[in-house]
């Protein structure tokens, strides 16, 4: 009598352990940044934003990737981004603060939040104090597996928004940005 209960308890606690992750446990920020982790180039694979009308000007992007690097401090980082439109390529380059999972650039929260795809990056960005929300996901590939975009589509309708654009992994990322491109051009 006592080895069944014991196999019921443990059935149970493997049924537990498998139990879909709620909305909470799936959005939740980073705990900790790792900056030596964090640094280096990630191209966008998926995204999707609360604004409908702005999902038809993210589907026009060709491509579009973020590039971190440390700079002297342990919350100090240099954050770079570029998008390619029209075969265009722009860029923006930002000095940031971290502030626990979250920094800011041009009146834009971003926050670190928390995946289990082993070298992305998912930020989320809250812009014009909240009446907008961006939700991107970066990643050292161009192309996740199955299951690791499943999980961002979930994050995604966690949210309330519309289903996330992927990008095409065959088209070519922005060169890496020059001094001289940096100093006459921001996006």
């Amino acid at each position: 009598m006592s080895a069944l209960c014991v196999l019921a308890l443990l059935c149970s606690m493997t049924l537990t352990r498998s139990a879909p992750l709620t909305c909470e446990q799936m959005l939740r920020p980073l705990d900790q940044v790792d900056l030596h982790g964090l640094e280096g180039r990630r191209a966008l694979v998926a995204a999707s934003l609360s604004h409908p009308p702005f999902m038809e000007r993210l589907r026009q992007r060709e491509t579009a990737s973020v590039h971190f690097s440390s700079n002297t401090s342990d919350t100090s980082i240099s954050f770079r981004r570029s998008t390619r439109f029209d075969n265009v390529c722009y860029y923006g380059s930002y000095n940031i603060s971290l502030q626990g999972s979250s920094f800011v650039f041009d009146n834009i929260t971003t926050t670190f939040t928390h995946t289990t795809c082993h070298d992305c990056v998912l930020l989320s960005f809250d812009v014009e104090s909240g009446k907008r929300q961006h939700f991107y996901l970066f990643s050292r590939r161009r192309q996740l597996d199955h299951e690791e975009i499943e999980e961002f589509k979930a994050q995604v309708k966690c949210l309330n928004m519309p289903p996330p654009v992927v990008m095409d992994p065959a088209k070519e990322l922005c060169p890496e940005e020059t001094a001289e491109k940096a100093e006459g051009q921001k996006d």
